[in-house]
Protein backbone atom coordinates (compact mmCIF):
# COMPACT_ATOMS: atom_id res chain seq x y z
CA UNK A 1 0.00 0.00 0.00
CA UNK A 2 1.40 3.40 -0.95
CA UNK A 3 0.84 7.32 0.22
CA UNK A 4 -1.34 6.19 2.90
CA UNK A 5 -1.45 9.87 4.00
CA UNK A 6 -2.13 10.92 0.53
CA UNK A 7 -5.20 7.74 0.75
CA UNK A 8 -6.35 9.43 4.04
CA UNK A 9 -6.57 12.91 2.38
CA UNK A 10 -8.68 11.56 -0.93
CA UNK A 11 -10.82 9.34 1.13
CA UNK A 12 -11.85 12.09 3.35
CA UNK A 13 -12.27 14.14 1.34
CA UNK A 14 -14.52 11.64 -1.41
CA UNK A 15 -16.70 10.81 2.02
CA UNK A 16 -17.70 14.31 2.94
CA UNK A 17 -19.20 14.90 -0.44
CA UNK A 18 -22.86 14.47 -0.37
CA UNK A 19 -23.58 11.65 -2.35
CA UNK A 20 -26.49 9.37 -3.18
CA UNK A 21 -25.84 7.19 0.04
CA UNK A 22 -26.01 10.78 2.18
CA UNK A 23 -29.12 11.46 0.26
CA UNK A 24 -30.95 8.36 1.25
CA UNK A 25 -29.73 8.15 5.44
CA UNK A 26 -31.45 12.25 4.98
CA UNK A 27 -34.53 11.11 3.51
CA UNK A 28 -34.76 8.09 6.15
CA UNK A 29 -33.30 10.05 9.03
CA UNK A 30 -35.98 13.16 8.49
CA UNK A 31 -38.56 10.45 7.40
CA UNK A 32 -38.36 7.86 10.82
CA UNK A 33 -35.61 9.84 13.09
CA UNK A 34 -32.17 9.63 14.37
CA UNK A 35 -32.19 5.92 15.18
CA UNK A 36 -33.10 5.19 11.45
CA UNK A 37 -30.92 7.34 9.99
CA UNK A 38 -28.16 5.55 12.01
CA UNK A 39 -29.57 1.70 11.16
CA UNK A 40 -29.28 3.48 7.18
CA UNK A 41 -25.82 4.26 8.03
CA UNK A 42 -24.89 1.16 9.51
CA UNK A 43 -26.88 -0.26 6.34
CA UNK A 44 -25.47 1.43 3.78
CA UNK A 45 -21.50 0.62 5.33
CA UNK A 46 -22.30 -2.72 5.74
CA UNK A 47 -23.03 -2.98 1.85
CA UNK A 48 -20.10 -0.91 1.14
CA UNK A 49 -17.76 -3.82 2.76
CA UNK A 50 -19.55 -6.35 0.87
CA UNK A 51 -18.27 -4.56 -2.43
CA UNK A 52 -14.89 -4.34 -0.41
CA UNK A 53 -15.25 -7.91 -0.28
CA UNK A 54 -16.33 -8.25 -3.82
CA UNK A 55 -13.24 -6.04 -4.97
CA UNK A 56 -10.67 -7.90 -2.77
CA UNK A 57 -12.04 -11.33 -4.60
CA UNK A 58 -11.81 -9.71 -7.97
CA UNK A 59 -15.69 -9.63 -8.27
CA UNK A 60 -16.07 -6.48 -9.12
CA UNK A 61 -13.98 -6.85 -11.91
CA UNK A 62 -15.83 -9.06 -13.05
CA UNK A 63 -19.21 -7.80 -12.79
CA UNK A 64 -17.65 -4.20 -14.39
CA UNK A 65 -16.31 -6.30 -17.90
CA UNK A 66 -19.30 -7.89 -18.81
CA UNK A 67 -22.40 -5.27 -19.55
CA UNK A 68 -24.81 -8.00 -18.73
CA UNK A 69 -23.86 -8.25 -15.32
CA UNK A 70 -23.41 -4.94 -14.57
CA UNK A 71 -26.77 -4.05 -16.22
CA UNK A 72 -28.50 -6.45 -13.81
CA UNK A 73 -27.19 -5.12 -11.55
CA UNK A 74 -28.01 -1.61 -12.37
CA UNK A 75 -31.80 -2.20 -12.58
CA UNK A 76 -31.63 -4.26 -9.79
CA UNK A 77 -31.11 -1.29 -7.58
CA UNK A 78 -32.95 1.13 -9.32
CA UNK A 79 -36.14 -1.25 -9.03
CA UNK A 80 -35.50 -1.86 -5.21
CA UNK A 81 -34.97 1.88 -4.55
CA UNK A 82 -38.72 2.28 -7.08
CA UNK A 83 -39.57 -0.01 -4.24
CA UNK A 84 -38.78 2.16 -1.97
CA UNK A 85 -40.59 5.21 -3.22
CA UNK A 86 -43.92 2.67 -3.54
CA UNK A 87 -43.62 2.20 -0.16
CA UNK A 88 -43.41 5.77 1.14
CA UNK A 89 -46.09 7.34 -1.15
CA UNK A 90 -48.71 4.60 -0.42
CA UNK A 91 -49.18 4.95 2.99
CA UNK A 92 -51.69 6.59 4.78
CA UNK A 93 -53.67 9.79 3.38
CA UNK A 94 -53.48 13.56 3.58
CA UNK A 95 -55.87 13.45 6.46
CA UNK A 96 -53.89 10.85 8.56
CA UNK A 97 -51.29 11.03 11.35
CA UNK A 98 -48.55 9.57 11.34
CA UNK A 99 -48.24 9.77 7.42
CA UNK A 100 -45.24 7.39 7.20
CA UNK A 101 -45.24 4.52 9.22
CA UNK A 102 -41.95 3.66 10.73
CA UNK A 103 -40.05 0.65 9.86
CA UNK A 104 -38.64 -1.59 12.17
CA UNK A 105 -34.55 -1.08 12.57
CA UNK A 106 -33.66 -4.27 11.55
CA UNK A 107 -35.94 -3.58 7.93
CA UNK A 108 -33.90 0.34 7.73
CA UNK A 109 -30.58 -1.61 8.14
CA UNK A 110 -31.84 -4.13 5.65
CA UNK A 111 -33.07 -1.33 3.52
CA UNK A 112 -29.75 0.32 3.65
CA UNK A 113 -27.74 -2.85 2.88
CA UNK A 114 -29.50 -3.56 -0.14
CA UNK A 115 -29.71 0.01 -1.74
CA UNK A 116 -25.92 0.18 -1.33
CA UNK A 117 -25.11 -3.30 -2.78
CA UNK A 118 -27.27 -2.78 -5.92
CA UNK A 119 -25.58 -0.02 -6.45
CA UNK A 120 -23.56 0.10 -9.22
CA UNK A 121 -21.82 3.53 -8.88
CA UNK A 122 -19.80 1.80 -6.09
CA UNK A 123 -19.00 -0.74 -8.00
CA UNK A 124 -17.16 1.54 -10.45
CA UNK A 125 -15.75 3.41 -7.49
CA UNK A 126 -13.35 0.42 -5.99
CA UNK A 127 -12.53 -0.25 -9.44
CA UNK A 128 -11.40 3.36 -9.88
CA UNK A 129 -10.11 4.82 -6.61
CA UNK A 130 -8.99 1.78 -4.41
CA UNK A 131 -6.55 0.58 -7.20
CA UNK A 132 -4.66 3.92 -7.56
CA UNK A 133 -3.08 3.45 -3.97
CA UNK A 134 -2.04 -0.53 -4.32
CA UNK A 135 1.73 -1.09 -4.54
CA UNK A 136 1.76 -4.24 -6.91
CA UNK A 137 5.47 -4.74 -5.97
CA UNK A 138 4.67 -5.38 -2.22
CA UNK A 139 2.19 -8.17 -3.42
CA UNK A 140 -0.80 -9.04 -1.01
CA UNK A 141 -2.80 -6.88 -3.51
CA UNK A 142 -6.37 -8.68 -2.31
CA UNK A 143 -5.36 -7.64 1.36
CA UNK A 144 -4.30 -4.34 0.84
CA UNK A 145 -7.57 -3.82 -0.95
CA UNK A 146 -9.48 -5.02 1.95
CA UNK A 147 -7.77 -2.70 3.97
CA UNK A 148 -8.22 0.21 2.34
CA UNK A 149 -11.71 -0.48 1.70
CA UNK A 150 -12.30 -1.33 5.23
CA UNK A 151 -10.47 2.19 5.91
CA UNK A 152 -12.94 3.77 3.43
CA UNK A 153 -16.01 2.20 5.12
CA UNK A 154 -15.33 3.20 8.15
CA UNK A 155 -14.70 7.04 7.19
CA UNK A 156 -17.58 6.68 5.19
CA UNK A 157 -19.73 5.81 8.61
CA UNK A 158 -18.77 8.84 10.35
CA UNK A 159 -19.74 11.06 7.75
CA UNK A 160 -23.07 9.07 7.24
CA UNK A 161 -23.40 9.25 10.85
CA UNK A 162 -23.00 12.80 10.83
CA UNK A 163 -25.52 13.56 8.34
CA UNK A 164 -27.86 11.08 10.00
CA UNK A 165 -27.73 12.97 13.65
CA UNK A 166 -27.86 16.13 11.79
CA UNK A 167 -30.74 15.37 9.13
CA UNK A 168 -32.65 13.50 12.36
CA UNK A 169 -32.63 16.75 14.31
CA UNK A 170 -34.06 18.86 11.34
CA UNK A 171 -36.90 16.25 10.53
CA UNK A 172 -37.96 16.29 14.59
CA UNK A 173 -38.51 20.12 13.88
CA UNK A 174 -40.14 19.30 10.90
CA UNK A 175 -42.64 16.18 11.80
CA UNK A 176 -43.50 18.48 14.06
CA UNK A 177 -45.29 20.75 12.12
CA UNK A 178 -48.80 19.56 10.49
CA UNK A 179 -48.07 20.76 6.59
CA UNK A 180 -44.72 19.14 6.67
CA UNK A 181 -46.63 16.02 7.88
CA UNK A 182 -49.36 15.59 5.59
CA UNK A 183 -46.55 15.90 2.57
CA UNK A 184 -43.64 14.10 4.42
CA UNK A 185 -44.41 10.62 1.90
CA UNK A 186 -44.08 12.98 -0.98
CA UNK A 187 -40.84 14.41 -0.03
CA UNK A 188 -39.44 11.03 0.93
CA UNK A 189 -40.70 9.36 -2.16
CA UNK A 190 -39.55 11.84 -4.54
CA UNK A 191 -35.82 11.38 -3.32
CA UNK A 192 -36.10 7.35 -3.67
CA UNK A 193 -37.53 8.37 -6.96
CA UNK A 194 -34.39 10.34 -7.75
CA UNK A 195 -32.13 7.81 -6.45
CA UNK A 196 -33.61 4.98 -8.70
CA UNK A 197 -33.49 7.31 -11.54
CA UNK A 198 -29.17 7.66 -11.01
CA UNK A 199 -29.25 4.28 -10.23
CA UNK A 200 -31.00 3.57 -13.75
CA UNK A 201 -29.02 5.51 -15.81
CA UNK A 202 -25.32 4.94 -14.54
CA UNK A 203 -23.03 4.49 -16.96
CA UNK A 204 -21.70 0.79 -18.25
CA UNK A 205 -18.36 0.14 -18.20
CA UNK A 206 -18.44 -0.21 -22.24
CA UNK A 207 -19.66 3.26 -22.46
CA UNK A 208 -17.52 5.14 -19.97
CA UNK A 209 -14.73 4.17 -22.68
CA UNK A 210 -16.37 4.90 -25.82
Amino acid sequence: MTHPVLFLLAAVTLVAIPGPNHLYITARSIAEGRRAGIASALGVETGTLLHVTAAAAGLSALIAASATAFGLLRYAGAAYLLYLAFRALRGGNDREEPVMPSSSLGRVYLDGVLVNVFNPKVVLFFLAFLPQFVDHHAGAVPLQIAVLGLVTALLGLGSDVVYALAAGSIGGWLRARPAFRRRQRYATGLVYLGLGAVAAFADTPARRAV
